[in-house]
């Protein structure tokens, strides 16, 4: 079912009938790595005609040990996601984490992500309302669905309805989550678009994320068929050429090579719930 606020992001219609995609790496890593991963996502998304917007994190400021990779920073990230932007005309996302980065991210993306720990956070959420620029708004852990309606009505307070809900999982007991199929109906409550992010909702907390066990890699398929079969409007997928040697959420991310074979059944689950609504 389309959102009742469709978010226009560069020529995509987020929330129409039409899915899309938001992926790249986790963070942003060297210049080969990030090119290629661009090109071949473009060359996915436009075989499976998936509209493609394209994410990685300049900062990741929620890493569990200090000396673990936290991306490449403001200044020098921007630059890697103004070139990508360019170089093969994506519209790019990027997440901020403090009230005075956002001026300067909302130069350089066309949308500006709330981190879901940081989805309460007032003063951030707010700048980037103003910015006016869509925000995707990522469903903190901690937080039930429905209250994410809390979130979403200070953006409401701006004047913006340029908003999308993403959903990651919630905590489940020590160092585990689960995602629970009535997000999905909370969230559209909201009347914005939603968004699925596969990838992060089957990490493991406390374990480091090139350790194999720091995701639950068997249950992928399994939950991003369900959350599509709940009628999602997008999907948030991590992905890299080597997941392996991924700087961060090495467990998680999807190899380049297999997201044409991941997604495929997933926009098939797709056209046949949206032909049932009609």
């Amino acid at each position: 079912m389309p959102a009742a606020h469709i978010v226009e992001v560069g020529q995509i219609l987020c929330g129409s009938e039409r899915l899309f995609l938001i992926a790249g790496p986790c963070v942003i890593e060297d210049e080969a790595t990030m090119m290629r991963t661009a090109e071949g996502l473009k060359t996915i998304a436009a075989s499976l005609g998936l509209p493609l917007i394209f994410k990685s994190s300049f900062m990741k400021d929620n890493r569990s040990a200090i000396d673990h990779y936290h991306g490449p920073g403001l200044e020098k990230g921007l630059a890697m996601l103004a070139r990508i932007r360019e170089a093969f005309d994506l519209p790019v996302i990027t997440d901020v984490h403090y009230p005075e980065q956002v001026p300067a991210v909302a130069d350089a993306v066309d949308v500006i992500q709330i981190p879901a720990y940081l989805c309460m956070q007032s003063a951030l959420v707010m700048a980037a309302a103003r910015t006016g620029r869509p925000v995707n708004l990522k469903h903190g852990q901690f937080l039930d669905p429905a209250n994410m309606r809390k979130p979403v009505a200070k953006i409401e307070s701006t004047g913006s309805r340029q908003i999308m809900l993403t959903e990651r999982g919630y905590t489940f007991g020590y160092n585990d989550l689960v995602v629970d199929p009535r997000s999905f109906y909370e969230l559209r409550q909201t009347g914005y678009p939603v968004v699925f992010d596969i990838t992060h909702s089957i990490r493991r907390y406390g374990i480091p994320s090139k350790d194999p066990r720091g995701s639950r890699r068997e249950y992928l398929n399994t939950i991003a068929r369900a959350g599509v079969a709940a009628g999602v409007h997008g999907l948030f997928v991590e992905a890299h050429p080597k997941p392996a040697e991924a700087r961060c959420d090495a467990a998680s991310q999807v190899p380049l090579a297999d997201m044409a074979a991941f997604l495929k059944p997933l926009i098939e689950i797709h056209t046949l719930v949206s032909r049932q609504r009609q």
